[in-house]
């Protein structure tokens, strides 16, 4: 039993010298509470706020955002350009695929919750009477582009 042992740490160290160092607290990114800038988002609605935490997503490469939706605000019928992955930080975001707003159809995602939708697939969300706080995730180039009643694009 001993000889297990002793074999599988000497494995163990012996594979330790073949993996990367890891990094050190200065290769990292960070961003408080406190220093988040939040910008209007008027594409979104009245009121409604947006912060890039990491990356650009108007650029290719990864992005990290986050979206504060006001309480009784619908996002109308959208898509965007790359795969969108959102977290629900706060409140909760009622979200639907679809390529017409059926509130019937969505679904309340409440804080920790997620989800996660194509490029290019239609889709709609709405607050009720609280505000929601949601962490969007991809990679750029970000947009969204809202179809009309009669399907066509409009660009924000």
């Amino acid at each position: 039993m001993k000889t297990a042992k002793v074999a599988a740490i000497g494995l163990t160290v012996g594979l330790s010298g073949l993996m990367a160092a890891p990094a050190s607290a200065q290769e990292y990114t960070a961003v408080m509470q406190g220093d988040i800038k939040w910008q209007d988002a008027p594409s979104i609605g009245p009121g409604a706020k947006t912060a890039v935490i990491d990356g650009d997503p108007k650029s290719s490469g990864p992005f990290v955002m986050r979206l504060k939706v006001p309480p009784k605000t619908t996002i109308g019928v959208h898509t965007h350009p790359a795969t969108e992955n959102v977290t629900v930080l706060s409140g909760t975001l009622y979200f639907a695929p679809g390529d017409k707003l059926d509130r019937k159809a969505a679904k309340a995602f409440g804080p920790g919750s997620y989800f996660s939708i194509e490029q290019g697939k239609p889709m709609f969300a709405y607050t009720k009477d609280k505000e929601a706080t949601v962490q969007l995730h991809g990679n750029g180039p970000w947009g969204i582009t809202y179809l009309d009643k009669d399907g066509t694009a409009k660009k924000k």
